[in-house]
């Protein structure tokens, strides 16, 4: 993905393209380009151990999707080579790029935003912050219906957050 980025956007900074590029492969990004390959259902359909609900669950959860894109471009890369399927891995990323060109999210937006769709909301608390002003680290929760559902650590206050959602979107198994 940072090659096709590069080649197709050499006057974009490196920071941009870098936050393009972390978008495009995020575990949310890896969920939504299997689903729409529909590794799920050939999960469902080629596995004969797990018990029918057990895999229906499994084949709908996002980090399991992620996983089983990664592992399949995985064994694509070993089998064939970076050559031969660069151009299938951009074109399946293809509208992954294009939403993280015009509509990017960090973790906070997609974590409000996948809760307003039930009409939920999250609640960012500080729980510390330590060091001289210069140096502050800080520790933030996620708190959704009363529950803190993600911790995070960052130098700012900002990062920490992002940090808390990320966590709070994996628990609630929540995808872009």
């Amino acid at each position: 993905m940072a090659h096709e980025l590069y080649a197709r956007y050499p006057d974009f900074s490196e920071g941009r393209l870098a936050k393009i590029r972390s978008h495009v492969v995020s575990r949310a990004s890896c969920a939504v380009v299997a689903r729409e390959l529909d590794l799920g259902q050939r999960l469902v359909k080629y596995n004969d151990g797990l018990q029918a609900d057990e895999l229906e669950r499994l084949a709908k959860n996002r980090n399991v999707l992620a996983a089983l894109l990664e592992a399949a471009l995985g064994a694509l890369f070993l089998e064939h080579g970076f050559a031969p399927i660069e151009d299938a891995v951009v074109a399946a990323f293809a509208g992954r790029i294009e939403y993280a060109l015009t509509t990017y999210v960090d973790h906070k937006t997609e974590l409000q935003e996948s809760l307003a769709r039930s009409g939920r909301q999250v609640v960012y608390v500080v729980l510390s912050a330590e060091g001289p002003p210069h140096e502050r680290h800080f520790t933030c929760a996620a708190i959704v219906d009363g529950e803190e559902l993600g911790v995070g650590e960052g130098g700012s206050k900002k990062a920490a957050e992002q940090e808390a959602a990320r966590e709070a979107l994996a628990k609630l198994d929540l995808a872009a």
